[in-house]
């Protein structure tokens, strides 16, 4: 069954366009080293909850849209030979430094999950 990598991030919408390309530059290194399908998403009806939510999830600031995004990969131990490729690739360097993000790293949720329905 396939494994998937999920992420939620607060992306100010100033910067929307600049965390579209850096998605479509991440997810062409995802998929050259073995990534089966590579997601971002922009929230479009993403309510505050009274409890729980996507915006309190990342503590989404004024400005801010949350950004949900996931990765499959064939297995748990290809996702982790991937990862490992990606994180290693000269190309992520300069992408993955704090300071170069269009968005605030240290609010991002992310996970790795075993599939268990794919209809």
């Amino acid at each position: 069954m396939p494994y998937v990598d999920g992420f939620v991030v607060p992306v100010p919408k100033k910067n929307i366009d600049a965390y579209r390309a850096m998605s479509l530059r991440c997810g062409a290194i995802w998929r050259e080293h073995g990534a089966l399908q590579f997601r971002e998403c922009i929230g479009d009806d993403v309510k505050p909850g009274k409890l729980t939510s996507f915006p309190q999830s990342v503590n989404l600031e004024d400005g801010e849209v949350v950004a949900f995004s996931w990765i499959v990969y064939t297995s748990r131990a290809s996702r982790d030979a991937v990862n490992e490729k990606v994180m290693n690739d000269p190309r992520m360097t300069d992408m993955m430094k704090p300071e170069n993000l269009p968005f605030d790293g240290k609010r991002m949720i992310y996970g790795g999950f075993e599939m268990i329905v794919d209809l």
